[in-house]
């Protein structure tokens, strides 16, 4: 019984962390799109990696990571971007340009740090994180 109840503890924390994602997702493009942003593509997926969003500014390629944490007991949201996550995007991001044909565009990787405190969120927009 205590096996049961131990993967049924960890299917809801699965759970959880993907409405937790969704739902930062959400927020972030809502705040882009109101801060000039034209989003483009959601969960853009190549190979074995994913991009969380991918927008326009202007001329510019805007390829996005969204962070939402309920708590910054191990850090920022955007701490958990660490550079083997920044390889991952950046290896996504080849995938998409060489996908879409695109050559010679302006192209940068931001981070969507959002923190959910009582009740709210607070949500920070890094510009050219990596």
């Amino acid at each position: 019984m205590k096996g049961r109840l131990a993967s049924l503890k960890n299917s809801m924390s699965s759970i959880n962390r993907r409405i937790q994602g969704k739902t930062g997702e959400d927020l972030a493009a809502r705040f882009l799109e109101r801060n000039g942003l034209n989003i483009i593509e959601r969960n853009y997926r190549f190979e074995r990696g994913e991009i969380d969003l991918i927008a326009e500014e202007g001329n510019e390629l805007v390829f996005i990571e969204v962070k939402a944490r309920r708590s910054t007991m191990f850090g920022a949201p955007e701490d958990a971007v660490t550079e083997k996550k920044q390889e991952q995007v950046r290896s996504v991001a080849d995938g998409y340009l060489f996908e879409h044909d695109i050559d010679n565009r302006p192209c940068r990787f931001d981070v969507v740090a959002i923190e959910f405190k009582n009740g709210k969120a607070e949500i920070r927009h890094i510009r050219d994180a990596f």
